[in-house]
């Protein structure tokens, strides 16, 4: 009763951080969608210079870790004049590597709607642009909904390595009270269990999510 007591009692100064968290998730996802939709178009252009660049960037991304992309935003880009305070530079990295990823759902998505649309569009008098953003991409982001939905939960999660870089989330509060009370062991299951109890209802509302557009399809 005691350790469930005393993991309770570090809840409200976890809870602090939570807005810190929505503001990293909810900044960095909408970097990510549109540089990922961007991306996404850039690999499947007729330039070969263009896909090219687009592929070297989805490879470093998705080559190196987050981790590490977070660490040379905040501490390597000051030594050439580029210094960003802790919560944008997280923010940004996260946003850059999650943007990789997703462009990759969008490129997969993009490919899936019938070429016979595409075709019928223009038929009609669809400039390619049009039948682009009119046909294409609506029918794609709704195939893309629920991995996008899985990678905002993950970004949620991983919000917790922006604690390297001096943003107190709330892994970061979590070190702090650790390296005040000691108690390791309270602090970081309630650390623990907030994280699932912030993700638990974000996996729910993909589920539903699926379903709702599988019954629309």
């Amino acid at each position: 009763m005691e350790f469930i007591r005393d993991t309770l009692a570090v809840f409200p100064d976890l809870l602090k951080a939570v807005p810190i968290v929505i503001q990293l998730a909810l900044g960095a996802m909408a970097l990510a969608l549109v540089l990922g939709l961007l991306i996404a178009l850039a690999r499947i252009s007729s330039l070969r210079l263009i896909r090219g660049v687009a592929l070297i960037f989805v490879e470093i991304m998705r080559g190196t870790p987050l981790l590490v992309q977070l660490v040379y935003i905040y501490f390597v880009l000051p030594s050439i004049g580029i210094s960003i305070d802790p919560v944008p530079a997280g923010i940004l990295g996260l946003g850059l590597n999650y943007a990789a990823y997703l462009s990759e759902v969008f490129r997969s998505a993009i490919l899936s709607v019938e070429q016979g649309q595409t075709e019928a569009a223009l038929s009609l008098g669809y400039t390619p642009t049009k039948t682009l953003w009119k046909i294409v991409i609506p029918q794609s982001f709704v195939v893309s909904l629920a991995p996008i939905g899985n990678y905002f939960i993950a970004m949620v999660k991983d919000t917790a390595l922006t604690s390297a870089i001096a943003v107190t989330e709330i892994l970061k509060t979590a070190n702090s009270l650790n390296s005040q009370t000691f108690q390791t062991t309270e602090i970081y299951t309630a650390a623990a269990v907030l994280y699932l109890l912030i993700s638990l209802p974000l996996s729910r509302i993909v589920v539903l999510l699926e379903r709702k557009v599988r019954s629309n399809a």
